[in-house]
């Protein structure tokens, strides 16, 4: 698929700063605009592409395959579990019983049953399946720091343009504070839209269904309701005329400085200061933030709670025009080490598969869903035999396992009812066609049109690649 590789956050040379500055003085435009025209011409040279947006749901603490999308019905009960299985849409395929809304919906999804990497630890392969990368940066450690390698969002929101005057990636509704989850090496500028809209709670699960995983006294939280999305009102004090007035001066100061002062800074700071005007005098964006304006069958269709929220916020950022969102889905609640099957069958696996199949409808409702690419990991799968940790679990789990796991992916060309890959007989390893953290993060910048060869510089501007691997085969 072609790109817009040669249009992530450019360093002019002098003279090309010139000739945009005397386009601008000429005609009225400021550097910004004159770069989007530079791009357009472009874009034409290349010819017409198909750009999609992208979803990408991380399913945080890692989801057992055998309890969600690739279930061994066959094995010894110590491997396949408590749940029984159920026929899918698609003949031949079967998933958990717990999943019956995804199941009805199978001819739009696909699902990858053979994703593979090393590490067994949180941290670790959160980093991993965050950055697309199968090694940790350098210096690796717990804490994101500048020297981490950049998160897929946050090369998606530098390789892609924006538009609308939004920012391309956006987070939320928390951030995941692991490297991976920041720009890294890019720079801190790179960093993507980070919108916070739930609490710290430390309880897991579709809140205000919130419990613990050790069935320790339950603690409720406070100071937040469920989901909140960013205020976006004017300030008091400050009407729609009044802000459009600041503009149009703000606009005739920055044209004299813009003149006089070429440097890529500037376009960096007038993209943030059009993307932040945007946010505040749009009626559409405020209204997109407000979801208490959606229709109630909305609301119940996804499930009125944090999961249900999330992910009908994120159809409404695609709506937008943002390209890449980063749902953070489950603050460590698919973490089942013990009282899984409870837990899954009652807590976490019902809210799921409601609001996932909801998100399908929605988008295939609004003429989204062909051009949106879903995709729902988590940073590993589980172990193939159920264990006791007695000492803080009352009934048995899974533990870590980063060796296999399932990726569900829809929408975006995706072949529905599609399954790629297999796990072996125990689903403990991949059997058919492995793959990476780099070919899924090589199947999202595919999907929004970043060229195979493109490159991404580091605040020194070395040249670093975007790809590392290709995309998953036989997905679309």
């Amino acid at each position: 698929m072609q790109t817009q590789s040669d249009l992530q956050h450019p360093n002019f040379h002098r003279r090309e700063f010139l000739q945009a500055g005397a386009l601008a003085a000429l005609g009225g435009l400021s550097i910004s605009d004159v770069a989007a025209l530079q791009a357009e011409q472009q874009d034409a040279a290349r010819g017409p592409r198909r750009q999609l947006a992208v979803i990408y749901i991380v399913l945080t603490g890692g989801l057992a395959q055998h309890e969600s999308f690739d279930p061994k019905p066959e094995a010894p009960v110590n491997i396949r579990g408590e749940f029984e299985t159920i026929q899918t849409k698609t003949p031949g395929l079967f998933i958990s019983e717990h999943l019956p809304m995804l199941a009805a919906r199978s001819d739009k999804w696909a699902v990858c049953r053979s994703l593979s990497h090393t590490w067994n630890e949180h941290i670790q392969a959160t980093s991993m399946m965050l950055t697309g990368r199968s090694v940790l940066s350098p210096n690796f450690s717990r804490i994101p720091k500048p020297t981490d390698f950049p998160g897929i969002a946050s090369v998606a929101g530098r390789m892609v343009l924006p538009h609308n005057s939004l920012p391309s990636a956006a987070v939320l509704p928390y951030s995941i504070e692991t490297p991976g989850t920041k720009a890294g090496m890019m720079g801190s500028r790179h960093d993507p839209w980070m919108i916070k809209a739930a609490s710290d709670c430390k309880w897991s699960g579709a809140c205000p269904n919130c419990w613990d995983h050790q069935r320790r006294p339950v603690q409720q939280h406070t100071g937040w309701p469920v989901f909140q999305a960013p205020n976006l009102r004017l300030p008091d004090g400050i009407t729609q005329p009044r802000l459009d007035a600041r503009k149009s001066l703000l606009q005739v100061v920055e044209d004299r400085q813009r003149k006089l002062d070429a440097s890529s800074a500037t376009v960096s700071l007038d993209t943030y200061r059009s993307g932040a005007l945007s946010l505040l005098t749009s009626g559409k964006v405020r209204s997109a933030f407000d979801i208490n304006n959606e229709a109630p069958k909305t609301l119940d269709a996804y499930g009125r709670n944090l999961f249900g929220y999330s992910l009908l916020f994120a159809a409404r950022l695609v709506e937008l025009g943002v390209s890449m969102i980063q749902v953070n889905l489950g603050r460590g609640g698919f973490d089942t080490h013990g009282n899984a099957f409870d837990h899954l069958k009652n807590l976490m696996l019902p809210p799921t598969d409601q609001a996932m199949s909801a998100l399908l409808d929605d988008l295939d409702g609004r003429g989204l869903l062909d051009d949106t690419l879903i995709v729902a990991a988590g940073e590993f799968g589980r172990t193939p035999k159920i264990f006791r940790l007695p000492q803080f679990y009352e009934l048995p789990g899974r533990d870590h396992w980063g060796a296999v796991q399932s990726v569900f992916f829809a929408g975006g060309g995706v072949r529905g009812g599609n399954v790629i890959g297999a796990s072996d007989r125990h689903g403990g390893y991949p059997k058919e066609a492995k793959q990476t953290p780099e070919n899924l993060a090589a199947s999202i910048y595919d999907a929004l049109g970043i060229d195979a060869h493109a490159a991404w510089k580091d605040s020194n501007g070395r040249p670093y690649h975007v790809y590392h691997a290709e995309p998953i085969e036989g997905l679309v």
